[in-house]
């Protein structure tokens, strides 16, 4: 699969996901096969720009191409200038985000909520487009809500704005995260348009994402939550979608040493304080599922420093492989 002139070694993407998907994560799902990977999303207000947060999800130092970095807004003017700041800090595709159902992203009129406006949404299209030497693209929602979804109306706005690839997470804004995929809306949208089209949303076993891309005809799938402490689905998918056959899960051992790796990975990255709080989540998605686990993580949030936090897990793995546990899965999801 091809956005604008990268080339991605597989038509597997890893999905922007506010407070998820930093450095860390992204390198660590490339590392296990995602052919891509967007960053959480950057404000386009350029107040940001100074800020320490903003800084860290600009940071792209030591990640393998191509870079896809997520700006949001709704200001034609602070978006464009936005897609230049980021790819003058090392941005090689600009993503824009009209899918976020969030309310205080709403509640501004951005995300998911232009697609209310859809002269708008072209004007917002075109400027971003016409501001960068770089591929642009832009994820969305089927539509506002059921009643109006208008998801392929909004592809053929895009595909005229210049826009190289459409992500589409197959719900609208007023679904959020509940009921089922739309694919026969992304199906549609992939009827209707010759640009790239990446499906997401409920991508969570290999079987799934076979499914997607033969149901809906897409060219790619985008996962989100799915790989939240499982960031070895990517390659599982791949190997899937090549073979036919299913690689053995990842034994605790192997857990064991991606969750540490990732965790020291946090501290380096924001700083043992924050972290080790940010640790937090992602060891609680890492040992779901494990005997335990739901003790283990509510002493774990309990813990102050690194070391505790390190050692904490390191007991808890041990105890894992005495006992040889596995992880099991019910609809691709640990439980």
């Amino acid at each position: 699969m091809h956005i604008g002139s990268y080339q991605l070694k597989n038509n597997l993407i890893v999905a922007p996901m506010a407070g998820v998907t930093d450095r860390p994560f992204r390198m660590l799902c490339k590392r296990m096969g995602a052919g891509m990977a967007v960053s959480e999303m950057v404000a386009s207000n350029s107040l940001l720009y100074g800020s320490e947060k903003t800084k860290r999800r600009a940071n792209h130092e030591g990640e393998v191409d191509p870079i896809s970095v997520q700006i949001v807004g709704a200001d034609a003017k602070m978006l464009a200038d936005a897609a230049k700041y980021n790819v003058d800090h090392g941005a090689q595709i600009i993503d824009i985000n009209m899918g976020c159902p969030a309310k205080k992203i709403c509640n501004v009129m951005a995300g998911s909520a232009l697609l209310q406006n859809e002269p708008l949404v072209g004007r917002l299209l075109e400027a971003v487009v016409s501001a960068v030497n770089a591929p642009v693209t832009l994820k969305i929602r089927t539509g506002w809500d059921t009643h109006n979804r208008n998801a392929v109306r909004i592809a053929k706005i895009a595909e005229a704005a210049g826009i190289q690839a459409l992500a589409i997470h197959g719900r609208t804004r007023a679904c959020a995260y509940t009921g089922d995929a739309e694919y026969d809306t992304i199906a549609a949208v992939k009827a209707s348009v010759n640009i790239p089209i990446i499906a997401n949303g409920d991508i969570t076993t290999p079987e799934k994402a076979r499914y997607v891309l033969q149901y809906s005809g897409a060219d790619a799938v985008m996962i989100g939550r799915a790989a939240q402490g499982r960031p070895w689905l990517f390659r599982e998918i791949e190997y899937f979608l090549e073979t036919g056959l299913h690689l053995p899960p990842p034994d605790v051992t192997e857990i064991h040493r991606v969750l540490l790796a990732h965790v020291i990975e946090l501290y380096d990255f924001y700083g043992e304080h924050t972290g080790l709080r940010i640790a937090r989540k992602h060891i609680s998605w890492y040992t779901k599922g494990l005997v335990g686990s739901a003790h283990f993580r509510h002493q774990m949030n309990q813990l102050d420093t690194p070391q505790e936090q390190h050692a904490a897990v390191d007991t808890f793995f041990i105890e894992q492989a005495q006992r040889g546990s596995q992880l099991h899965y019910l609809e691709g999801v640990a439980t």
